[in-house]
């Protein structure tokens, strides 16, 4: 047997799939395509986590699209990070290309241009379906962690969450958290003293500089109602294809703690919502997080410990979560080892850090009889991938160099005519995008502060008009210059009348 039909065998063994799968292309021995070694991944395993990395220009948002795409025919719906604007093109068929079909015949799978269902997202001023959470859904601990607060500031944080509790203020927006910061500060610092027990403005003052530096990256646009129902993520559409809900980014790359913010309340949020699953055949959604490391950059210890156990528990929700990033580097040890697919583009090696960097990267994936895994990674092609991912059993698949099917949608982004027709078409714009803003904690604080102020006002004339009473009803202690005269000559006169009984 020769060595490619010991790689054929080696591959197609290694790739079976009894159950349903997707395909994502084709192995490569000594930088050629071998025809049918096909590269599947069961659906099964799709909730096991993936990534995607790569130099720059390497093809990374287009594997992210292949893999998309054959999610969505496949009936998952799909959650995509448009960090750089480039994903729309996935409303649209592609238009074609010689090249293309040349790859296809060397992979050995027909190509079929198509267009896909999407949901245009934003967190931000873009047109889009907005994304909304109140205050209230962070809780706590979560709002505590993602501002990056003292375990003294994270106690008035729940402080004042269980006084919105007591006292029926719903804490909706930043303005509301803003408000509450200042009442307890000035106005109900005393209600608060006796009722919780004594809080210091510093630690408040610190608290609030945190939340105005969310506002400047644009959180009041995030924070609010309606809230975002992330059941709204999970549709079908009238073929049996997964929505791709394609949520537009390119606006925040300068504003990380907006984005990580986002990320882990939308992970905290589908956790607590959806059911567990079990071993089921497919995944509920898959959530691609491109440009990663915005998420982790900017993480405390204590977010990046509450982002590593949503990705060790979600998976049994039926949740996949795919990081796409430049160098596996950028994602934590612990979560990296969570992962279970991985897709390795091309990596550059032009300084000592990057040679170290690569050398780690090239441990990450298995060991292999057909390739010098640090060699490869600097050699592969546009559109090329070394691949492991887990088989039906959950046992990871031997390493592969993959030749990567092209996109069936455009490789592009649309116009804004197409974007304003997706728009047109959405079913959940009029469901989100009216601005909802009911009586919350401002309003309801701003009314007890009058109140005081009021009664602060009443107290105040009532002591005025008792010293006032007081002072009308005493009687004066200066005389009268005449009486004072007279008081002393019936004085003398009475000591003198003693006197001469005496004598």
């Amino acid at each position: 047997m020769s060595n490619k039909e010991a790689f054929f065998d080696h591959i197609n063994e290694g790739y079976a799939c009894k159950g349903e799968y997707l395909t994502l292309g084709a192995g490569m021995l000594e930088e050629e395509t071998i025809t049918n070694a096909l590269v599947n991944i069961p659906l099964k395993t799709l909730n096991r986590h993936g990534l995607i990395a790569g130099a720059t220009g390497t093809g990374k948002t287009k594997t992210l699209q292949v893999l998309a795409e054959n999610m969505s025919e496949k009936g998952i719906p799909v959650l995509l990070m448009d960090v750089k604007g480039d994903l729309s093109g996935l409303a649209q068929a592609s238009t074609g290309h010689p090249k293309i079909d040349e790859r296809h015949e060397k992979i050995g799978i027909p190509f079929d241009a198509k267009k896909f269902p999407i949901e245009i997202l934003t967190i931000s001023e873009q047109d889009g379906v907005r994304l909304r959470a109140t205050v209230s859904e962070f809780g706590p601990v979560l709002l505590s962690r993602i501002l990056d607060l003292t375990e003294t500031q994270a106690g008035i944080v729940a402080i004042i969450f269980k006084y919105c509790d007591d006292n029926q203020l719903p804490l909706l927006d930043l303005k509301d958290f803003k408000k509450l910061l200042q009442f307890i500060t000035n106005e109900g610092k005393e209600e608060i003293q006796e009722e919780y027990g004594r809080i210091s403005s510093s630690s408040t003052g610190a608290i609030l500089r945190k939340i105005v530096e969310i506002e400047q990256q644009g959180g009041e646009l995030f924070f609010g109602e309606r809230s975002f129902e992330v059941d709204d993520l999970t549709r079908i559409d009238e073929n049996g294809r997964g929505v791709i809900s394609v949520l537009r980014l390119t606006d925040i790359q300068d504003k990380p703690k907006l984005f990580s913010t986002f990320m882990l309340q939308l992970l905290a949020e589908v956790y607590e919502t959806f059911p567990e699953q079990g071993d089921s055949g497919r995944p509920e959604l898959i959530i691609f997080i491109d440009e990663a490391h915005l998420v982790f950059d900017e993480a405390s210890k204590a977010l990046l410990s509450q982002i590593e156990s949503i990705v060790k528990l979600i998976r049994s929700k039926g949740i996949g979560l795919y990081f796409v990033t430049q160098n596996p580097k950028d994602v934590p040890e612990d979560v990296l080892a969570q992962l279970g697919m991985k897709v390795q583009h091309a990596l550059r090696a032009f300084t000592a850090k990057d040679r170290k960097a690569l050398k780690l990267a090239s441990e990450n994936y298995p060991d292999s009889e057909y390739y010098k895994t640090e060699e490869v990674l600097t050699q592969l092609g546009i559109g090329e991938a070394l691949v492991s991912v887990l088989n039906e059993k959950g046992i990871p698949t031997p390493l592969v160099r993959t030749m990567l099917r092209a996109p069936m949608s455009r490789m592009d982004i649309l116009t804004e005519k197409e974007i304003q027709e997706v728009l047109d078409n959405s079913k959940l714009i009029k469901k989100y995008n009216d601005t909802v803003d009911r009586e919350s904690a401002y309003e309801l604080l701003n009314d007890k502060i009058k109140r005081i102020n009021k009664e602060k006002e009443r107290d105040v004339e009532e002591r005025k008009s008792t010293r006032r009473s007081s002072s009308s009803s005493r009687k004066s202690t200066r005389m009268n210059p005449i009486v004072k005269v007279l008081t002393s000559a019936t004085f003398i006169r009475s000591v003198f009348g003693i006197l001469k009984k005496v004598i």
